[in-house]
């Protein structure tokens, strides 16, 4: 049973610590989507500047995803998560405090890919403590952190009603704080911890086509998702005109779905190969994608959403589920690689759905173009497959406990 020997295995303290540390950083990252409704209405802002506006901090996270992975391989994961931390209390503070300006919030917005960095480290904590054949389950219990952004949408729009949005940014310290107090007690670093090299060193997996190929299907499976995550809110409030409060809620519901796959995609990936249920997810996505196009009802819209997004975060799973079988030594960069090209996804979605809303007048466009891109993902992912067979060369038994191609 693949959940009891993941409780004889590894180290279940470090491995909750970095669900943790993941969750709470994701809730922080997608702060201003999961707000956007009401800094529209402070700022009066279009569709473009929204999309531009919460598309920030994912395209900062993903810079600094390289940063904590180089970090985290030289350091540790421990050390760097908690640095990740306490850098993370800086937007906040200033988001509390200050944030009267359009400009600040870019600003905002670029610390707090910070937390969105948080990936880089949190995952790589997971994956050193496990064997080969327990990196589905292990990265997914990690990565469904992503459920943080459960938190934000959820009680973010209510909060925001009572103490403004500035005022959330200050609540949000209260739990990070104490996140980082759990940490520092309870995780510890992996004893498997590589030997630190030369910077330029851990840029040498850029050579690896595989690596290429892992960051172009994340970019579009956790690209959507928290691409998506991000722009949501905005999406019901102008299409369907709800309240800021009502979108939140819509909003978790849809996110729901991905957030807690994640460790179920891992998990199936174990099973039958990551590769194999890639391909059944990606085109569920541009199916669902397709769908949501047509704008149907408020309420098919929230069903196709769920399913849709449920199938980006098992592809998050499964994509987890190849790159540690690949890239064991250098988990740490390829983790912050791999997750940058993902935020670079995320950046462009809300800002591809909110630039083509104000250009053609209808978001039809925009999820047409990202069913699209899923069929593209999937043609990429048939060519990496058959060069997988040729040159993994990988044994009936390993492959059976790994990379299933």
């Amino acid at each position: 049973m693949k959940l009891a020997d993941l409780r004889k295995s590894g180290h279940t303290p470090s491995l909750l610590s970095s669900f943790l540390y993941f969750d709470i950083s994701f809730m922080i990252w997608v702060l201003l989507g999961a707000l956007g409704v009401y800094i529209t209405a402070d700022f009066g802002l279009s569709p473009g500047q929204v999309g531009l506006i919460v598309a920030i901090p994912i395209l900062a996270g993903s810079v600094f995803r390289v940063v904590m992975g180089i970090l985290t391989d030289r350091f540790g994961p421990k050390k760097t998560s908690i640095g990740g931390m306490l850098v993370t209390m800086i937007p906040l503070l200033w988001g509390w405090l200050f944030g009267f300006t359009v400009a600040e919030l870019y600003f905002i917005g670029i610390l707090l890919g910070v937390a969105g960095a948080s990936f880089s480290a949190a995952l790589p904590m997971a994956s050193r403590w496990y064997p080969p054949h327990l990196q589905g389950v292990a990265m997914g219990i990690a990565g469904a952190g992503n459920s943080g952004t459960l938190l934000a949408t959820l009680f973010g729009p209510g909060l925001a009603e009572v103490v403004g949005w500035n005022g959330v940014f200050g609540l949000a310290l209260i739990p990070l704080s104490l996140v980082l107090i759990s940490y520092i007690l309870m995780a510890k670093e992996p004893p498997n911890q590589p030997k630190p090299k030369p910077i330029k060193d851990y840029f040498s997996v850029l050579k690896e086509r595989d690596a290429w190929y892992f960051c172009a299907l994340y970019s579009v499976t956790f690209g959507g998702f928290v691409g998506l995550a991000s722009f949501l809110s905005y999406f019901f409030a102008s299409q369907y005109s709800v309240s800021g409060v009502m979108a939140g809620y819509f909003v978790t519901i849809v996110i729901a779905s991905g957030s807690f796959l994640r460790p179920v995609g891992g998990l199936i990936a174990d099973k039958i190969g990551g590769v194999r249920l890639l391909q059944y997810l990606l085109v569920g996505v541009a199916v669902c994608m397709l769908g949501v196009s047509l704008l149907p009802p408020l309420t098919l819209v929230i069903a196709v959403l769920f399913v849709g997004m449920g199938c980006l975060g098992m592809g998050n799973g499964a994509v987890f589920q190849l790159v540690p079988q690949r890239f064991q030594k250098e988990i740490g960069m390829v983790t912050g690689i791999v997750g940058a090209a993902g935020g670079i996804g995320g950046f462009f979605l809300p800002n591809m759905l909110g630039s083509l809303r104000s250009l053609t007048g209808t978001y039809a466009s925009g999820f047409i173009a990202f069913s699209l891109v899923s069929l593209a993902a999937l043609a990429l992912l048939y060519m990496a497959q058959l060069e997988w067979r040729k040159e993994w060369k990988l044994s009936k038994k390993t492959a059976s406990d790994s990379v299933k191609v």
